[in-house]
């Protein structure tokens, strides 16, 4: 995520271009008339032996001979050239570097001659870059390029050409067009970064073959997404198509969970790329998802209303006085509803007089508009009146529109009319729609990305007790561990199961569970029983968990007894409520090559297809992201909502999820946790039969995870001047709630110093940016207190890192009725000691000259302190080699 070298690349003042030529069919060549042609301001310096100028440009022998040093350099020459010239530019002090070509023999040693020298690499094999509000064409391709607020970032340079084409004839512009080759050092995080701040975009595309480090793209592309639109094509779903590309082999939906959870969309095809472009270049905010289709034809309409159905999309329905609004103005033979078909005579009028109805009511969010060619509404006229009752109409930004002008050439004009009004349109009724579920699917992340978790349930979690139970099993080489074995370790997760079946010398065991009192199904494993499988007895109908435990504790104990040389590894049973129709599910932790754990819900019985049958999500869960999880995985058919009897206790399971996943993020030993089947009944979640794999496990915990989970050996018991204990610990994005509490016991005063401005209220979204943070690029720590039975946060200190983990803005603010306790200065240390143990390099903040108190305690903890009057604020920086006294 490193920015350092990024301006040099895409804002450079000077480009050299080494191996410049005047062949045409050369690389140097084409290099050279592109940057030409583009209108570049900057230098462009072509280098060269063999000729005195290239394009009418003065050439220079060599890199050493250049008047400058270039911001930018481009290596158009053989790729055996390549280290030996990027030597010479990081002694001529070049900044970035475009690498054509470059064989993968040779990527490690660039790798390091760029680290030496400091230089940002773009590529190799990329096609180059294109900033079209610079006019910069640094790029093979000969498709110029228009101004827009679109950033287009790609791994393939076919699929960039491709794009480029496409755009061009559409007319379609863009703020960057970046191909990055094979990503050997600048990678698509570090331009997320970038493009997050850049005032020229507004939306960004992606399309991705692999990626280098998943943690580093999914903390970028959180942080992108909570400002701008992003979406993503993500190529090789097939092992086959893995294998092609040479990426990592892996769940493609392992994809999909990250992509979701980083609040960006994913589309799936290069169809769905293009009208993705489309969607994106005019996107406004969707303010819901009730979406009411018009047309003058059944057929399109009907075409849109299936693929609103296959995708999962919702109707609008008209209230009473819509609807009697449109029967009036509409013939006899038509009555209104949705879709609204205003048949094939349907004149330029009614269609809009249909439309102004509509806008005018409140129950619909979006406005599907189709038209097939007519010639009593012709497609430009009908176009151009409606472009402008759009623009006229006061709720015509509040309504999402979407145009399907179908046909070619008689919709032509008509199509460019919308695209000149920033209007989305687009040729098909199911492209249509497609590209109003991305609307949707989006606003589902982003909805996901800002909610507040439900308060944390009171899970237990006996960590240590865990990881002693796994170490003795991995000191006597157990790497696999069947259901009685596995229980005490899920124990201490709160997570119970039941012991699933008996393996016995003989069949005597059948005599002992009918001795007992309870009549059961044994399966039995022997000589003469090959498979566990098989079963003799007979089912037991039992009215609940706690009788099952009871049942089964007592025909172990008799088995133990009678047959002490039997295997006893479980019991079979199930409860009345399995009978009546329990819900039988299977939730699996799978290790993925490039995100580490993650969890997959589906459902039991089957055969185990995890690329088809499962639902897949990343860990840490809370309850809001398990819970979110559990609705994908039905509205993706994956499970159920409900059994035959009854409904899906959607709350239960999410903490039993949430319970998996405190258990794996806490256990980097665990490879591959099966619970088969978990059955569903109610509130009850029967654990009938778990395997847990180990393995020895020696590093990072946490950097084996795609998403740093909540660390908890942050938090520590303060006590305050006057006696008053609290904890203080990260911040959670369950403390939403108790952050607008606290700051509705702050001064407006303190606020001002806090913020710069006044600030009447905090919204929801603002609340979710400061609790929902990453812990890796960001750190808040809140004071927390117990009093009268309430928890209250009490104070708070915040630090935001640079991409390059160099520096970090802090904050600290305390609740106005409080100051005078240490509360301030005790915060400010503890974040002090984390943003040093982060290996940040130094901490700056900015505050008011009035703000004497924040002065006085940062000159106590050794910051430099600038005070400038003159421009009313106050500069403070601390050096984090430096000790706090």
């Amino acid at each position: 995520m490193s920015q350092r070298g990024l301006e040099a690349l895409l804002r450079p003042k000077s480009i050299a271009v080494i191996g410049a030529s005047t062949k045409p069919q050369r690389a140097g060549y084409l290099m050279m008339r592109n940057l030409l042609s583009g209108g570049f301001s900057g230098a462009v310096l072509p280098v060269t032996p063999q000729y005195k100028a290239v394009c009418g440009v003065m050439a220079w022998p060599d890199v050493a001979s250049l008047p400058l040093s270039p911001d930018l350099a481009i290596i158009c020459t053989h790729a055996k050239r390549n280290l030996l010239l990027l030597e010479a530019l990081g002694k001529k002090g070049c900044k970035a570097c475009i690498i054509l070509s470059a064989p993968e023999s040779q990527r490690e040693a660039l790798l390091a001659c760029a680290s030496q020298w400091q230089i940002r690499l773009l590529g190799p094999n990329s096609l180059g870059l294109l900033a079209p509000w610079q006019g910069l064409n640094a790029s093979f391709s000969p498709v110029p390029i228009q101004k827009g607020k679109l950033a287009f970032v790609s791994q393939s340079a076919a699929v960039s050409n491709t794009i480029l084409d496409w755009a061009q004839q559409r007319q379609l512009g863009f703020s960057w067009f970046i191909a990055l080759g094979d990503s050997l050092d600048i990678d698509i995080d570090d331009l997320l970064d970038f493009l997050a701040r850049d005032g020229k975009t507004s939306a960004i595309l992606l399309y991705l073959e692999h990626l280098s480090d998943a943690r580093r793209f999914v903390s970028a592309a959180r942080s992108a997404s909570r400002n701008k639109p992003i979406l993503v094509i993500k190529s090789g779903r097939s092992a086959q198509a893995q294998a092609l590309l040479k990426s990592h082999a892996g769940l493609d939906a392992a994809w999909d969970a990250a992509i979701q959870r980083a609040g960006l969309l994913r589309v799936t095809d290069t169809h769905e790329l293009f009208s993705a472009v489309e969607t994106l270049s005019h996107m406004r905010p969707l303010r819901g998802e009730r979406l009411m289709i018009v047309s003058n034809g059944a057929a399109p309409a009907a075409l849109a209303l299936d693929a609103l159905d296959a995708r999962g999309g919702k109707l609008a329905q008209l209230n009473d006085d819509a609807v009697d609004a449109l029967n009036t103005l509409l013939p006899d033979e038509i009555t209104a509803g949705n879709p609204l078909d205003l048949k094939d005579d349907a004149t330029v009028d009614r269609y809009l007089d249909c439309i102004e109805i509509l806008l005018n009511s409140h129950d619909l969010d979006a406005l599907m508009i189709i038209h097939s060619p007519s010639a009593v509404a012709p497609a430009t006229q009908t176009a151009q009146r409606l472009i402008a009752l759009i623009q006229q109409h006061p709720r015509g930004k509040q309504v999402t529109l979407l145009t399907n002008w179908c046909g070619e050439f008689s919709s032509l004009e008509a199509r460019r009319a919308f695209n000149d009004a920033g209007l989305p349109t687009y040729r098909t009724p199911e492209g249509t729609v497609t590209a109003f579920m991305h609307m949707v699917e989006y606003r589902r992340n982003q909805k996901q990305l800002r909610e507040t978790p439900a308060l944390p349930v009171n899970l237990p979690q006996a960590s240590a007790v865990a990881h002693q139970l796994i170490q003795q099993a991995l000191a006597q080489g157990i790497t696999t561990l069947d259901t009685h074995e596995v229980r005490a370790i899920l124990q201490a997760y709160g997570l119970t199961t039941l012991p699933t079946w008996i393996a016995a010398d003989s069949v005597e065991a059948v005599t002992i569970a009918n001795q007992v009192g309870y009549p059961v199904a044994l399966k039995l494993r022997s000589p003469d029983i090959a498979h566990k499988s098989d079963v003799q007895g007979v089912m037991l109908s039992l009215r609940s968990a706690s009788e099952v435990q009871q049942a089964a504790n007592a025909i172990i104990d008799r088995v133990k007894q009678t047959l002490p040389q039997a295997r006893i590894d479980g019991l079979l049973v199930q409860s009345m409520a399995s009978r009546l129709g329990a819900q039988e599910l299977r939730v699996v932790v799978e290790q993925d090559p490039l995100f580490g754990p993650v969890i997959l819900l589906g459902e039991g019985g089957v055969d185990w297809q995890p690329d088809k049958q499962a639902a897949v999500a990343l860990p840490p869960l809370n309850m809001a992201l398990a819970r979110y999880f559990i609705i994908q995985a039905i509205k993706g058919g994956k499970i159920r909502g409900r059994s035959n009897a009854q409904q899906l206790d959607i709350t239960g399971l999410s903490q039993l999820l949430v319970q998996v996943s405190n258990l794996i993020v806490d256990c980097p030993e665990i490879q591959r946790l099966d619970i088969h089947p978990l059955l569903a009944a109610g509130s009850d979640f029967s654990l009938l039969d778990v395997t847990l794999s180990l393995a020895p496990f020696d590093g990072d915990n946490e950097a084996r995870l795609a998403i740093r989970p909540y660390p908890h050996r942050l938090e520590e018991q303060v006590t305050l001047k006057n006696g008053q204990h609290c904890l203080f610990r990260p911040i959670l994005p369950e403390d939403e709630p108790l952050l607008r509490e606290f700051i509705a016991q702050v001064t407006k005063e303190d606020l001002y110093y806090r913020y710069f401005s006044e600030i009447n209220e905090f919204t929801h979204d603002d609340l979710a940016n400061m609790t929902q943070i990453d812990y890796d690029r960001e750190m808040a720590i809140v004071a927390v207190r117990e009093i009268n039975d309430r928890t209250e946060i009490v104070g708070v200190t915040r630090a935001i890192s640079d991409a390059d983990n160099i520096d970090a803005e802090f904050s600290v603010l305390v609740r106005s009725d409080l100051k005078g306790l240490g509360l301030g200065r005790r915060l400010l240390e503890k974040m002090i000691g984390y943003t040093r143990e982060h290996g940040l390099q130094q901490l700056n903040g900015i505050t008011m000259p009035g703000n004497r108190g924040m002065i006085t305690l940062a000159r106590k903890l050794n910051f430099n302190v600038d005070i400038q009057l003159e421009d009313g604020i106050v500069s403070l920086n601390l050096p984090l080699n430096k000790q706090v006294d």
